[in-house]
C-alpha cells in the first residue's frame, strides 16, 4: 500500500501546478516600448465616451502629474489643447487625429498618449451615490506610428448611508447639491491613474528622469 501512496500524490501536485498555471496572468510584452524609448510625452484632451460634458477636461486635469512623476517631459496639456484649437482642431476627436509626423515636427514629442474615458461621473441612487472613472490609454511613437504601450483603469468611491433613513434621505439630498456644483470623479480620476501606471503591473515603465529608469525587471 506504501509504495502506492506517491502515484496519488504526484497527480495531485501535477493538477494543482496546473490550475497554478491557468490562473497565471501573461506578462505584458514592452518589446515595443524598449526598441522605441520616450523621453518626452504629448497628452491630447481625452475622447469622452460618457455622459459628463466636464469628462475630458476634468480628468485631463490629473494625467500630467502621474506620468512626469513616472519620469517623462510631459508637454503642458494646456498649452497643447489651446494650440491645437487655434489650428483648426476644436475637437478631442479631431485632436486624435493629428498626423503623428507633425506632431514630431513641431514639438518635439517622442510619444503620443491617446487617452478614451469610457465611463466618468457619479450615480445616484435614493441613499447613496458612487463616483466612477473607467480610461483607456495608447501611447504611440510619432516617428514610426508604433504602439508602445496600452492600458486600462476603472476606480469607483461611494458614500453609503448610516441606517438611518431620515437622516441618510437628508445626506444624500444635499450631497448631490453639492456634486452638482463639484467634480467627484476628478479625485476619483487619480485612483485610476495611479492603478493604471503603476509600472511592474503591466503598467508605464518608468521613464529616464526617474531614479527607478533601467532598473525594473
Amino acid at each position: 500500500m506504501n509504495a502506492r501512496t506517491p502515484v496519488p500524490v504526484a497527480l495531485c501536485v501535477a493538477a494543482l501546478s496546473a490550475l497554478g498555471g491557468c490562473q497565471t496572468t501573461k506578462p505584458y510584452d514592452y518589446t515595443n516600448f524598449r526598441a522605441h524609448p520616450p523621453r518626452s510625452i504629448l497628452i491630447l484632451p481625452p475622447l469622452n465616451e460618457s455622459t459628463a460634458l466636464e469628462g475630458t477636461y476634468g480628468y485631463l486635469s490629473t494625467v500630467t502629474l502621474p506620468v512626469a512623476e513616472h519620469g517623462y517631459y510631459v508637454f503642458p496639456v494646456e498649452v497643447v489643447d489651446r494650440f491645437l484649437k487655434e489650428n483648426g482642431m476644436p475637437t478631442a476627436g479631431e485632436m486624435h487625429q493629428v498626423p503623428l509626423n507633425r506632431v514630431a515636427e513641431i514639438t518635439g514629442a517622442d510619444a503620443v498618449l491617446f487617452v478614451t474615458l469610457e465611463q466618468y461621473g457619479s450615480k445616484y441612487r435614493v441613499l447613496n451615490s458612487t463616483a466612477i472613472v473607467k480610461v483607456r490609454v495608447k501611447l504611440v511613437d510619432t516617428r514610426t506610428q508604433t504602439l508602445l504601450w496600452e492600458g486600462r483603469s476603472e476606480a469607483e468611491q461611494s458614500s453609503s448611508g448610516s441606517g438611518n433613513l431620515l437622516a441618510d434621505l437628508i445626506a444624500a439630498a444635499i450631497v448631490q447639491a453639492v456634486n452638482s456644483k463639484t467634480d467627484p470623479a476628478h479625485k476619483v480620476s487619480r485612483l485610476a491613474n495611479a492603478k493604471l501606471f503603476a509600472a511592474g503591473n503591466a503598467g508605464l515603465p518608468y521613464g529616464p528622469y526617474s531614479p527607478q529608469y533601467n532598473k525594473e525587471p
